[in-house]
């Protein structure tokens, strides 16, 4: 019996001595949680240290929001951080949310937080874009452009939407918009001077095309920042379509000089060919002379004459050939 008396005695003792480590490990922090009136009972904190959950920070979050009136229970907290959320940001923005009227609950604040996860966005971002309205330059110099084509540089002025601010589109769907409108504002205007003169006339027809639909933002103002009147490009398109012309105008006339060249060549080749058959004729002559011979109708001596009468055509001709023009 006393044997048993003994292992009682120890097994008391060492449940008491763990008892009294876990004690020691969570008053603190039971402690702070109590005296901050947002109270977190010791058997939570050992359930969350077993979860593997950051105990201070869950217990420091909830003082937070309650000091700042708002009733923020561990569990949902506890729940947010295993679920990979950013617990901290999710009370900060309750609380700016809250200080600044606009109606964000608990788990809307941890939807958004976990649909911004790893977009370089957060919750907190999010209701203090609401509270400040943030200013968008379109196009964003980070894209490598100033101005979009050339021609204007806009400033937009943004709220977010929370309502829209998960699987709304973002930043970029809004500077594409916006760029879109302005370019066709630009080019309804008669002339680049009607767009200097009234800047304002390209924010007032982007800003009722209804941009901010099915974005995480709502577009609040669009202000022209700089209009810089770029390269004409109807006159450019104009040079390009006269230069085109030029080169179908150019191969056109090669054509017909190609088709002058080939009918040059063909005439060459007919007065060659006459020429042959004028040679061919010339070589029948003497056969001609020779059969007049043989039948009597040509004597010798009208032979000579005709051979005298050649002579001297030829003489006259190299004689008028060889003269030249007497200089005074």
């Amino acid at each position: 019996m006393e044997s048993l008396y003994y292992v009682g005695v120890a097994v008391v003792a060492l449940f008491a001595f763990v008892l009294a480590i876990i004690f020691f490990k969570f008053f603190t922090t039971w402690l702070r949680a109590r005296v901050a009136n947002a109270p977190v009972s010791i058997g939570k904190m050992v359930g969350m240290s077993l979860r593997k959950v950051p105990v201070g920070l869950i217990v420091d979050n909830r003082i937070t929001a309650v000091k700042a009136g708002l009733d923020v229970r561990s569990d949902p907290l506890e729940a947010h951080y295993l679920a990979g959320g950013d617990v901290s940001h999710v009370v900060l923005a309750l609380i700016a949310a809250d200080k600044a009227g606009i109606s964000l609950d608990f788990n809307r604040a941890c939807a958004i937080d976990l649909a911004t996860k790893g977009t370089g966005k957060t919750v907190l971002e999010a209701v203090r874009t609401s509270i400040n309205p943030k200013v968008i330059d379109a196009p964003n110099h980070v894209m490598g452009r100033a101005t979009i084509d050339g021609v204007a540089q806009a400033r937009v002025t943004v709220r977010s939407h929370l309502d829209r601010f998960v699987g709304g589109a973002t930043e970029e769907t809004i500077i594409a918009r916006v760029g879109e409108g302005i370019v066709s504002a630009i080019g309804s205007a008669h002339s680049y001077k009607e767009v200097l003169e009234n800047p304002d006339r390209i924010s007032k027809t982007v800003l009722a095309k209804g941009l901010d639909s099915n974005t995480a933002f709502e577009i609040l103002s669009i202000d022209i920042a700089d209009v810089d009147v770029g390269d004409n490009i109807g006159a450019k398109l104009q040079t390009e379509q006269a230069e085109a012309d030029k080169r179908v105008a150019q191969a056109k006339a090669e054509v017909r000089r190609a088709a002058a060249v080939a009918v040059e060549q063909e005439m060459r080749a007919k007065t060659q060919e006459m020429r042959a058959k004028v040679v061919e004729a010339e070589a029948l002559v003497p056969q001609a002379m020779a059969d007049a011979f043989r039948s009597g109708n040509l004597g010798i001596m009208d032979y000579v004459r005709m051979k005298n009468v050649q002579a001297d055509t030829s003489m006259r001709e190299s004689i008028a050939g060889s003269e030249k023009p007497s200089t005074s």
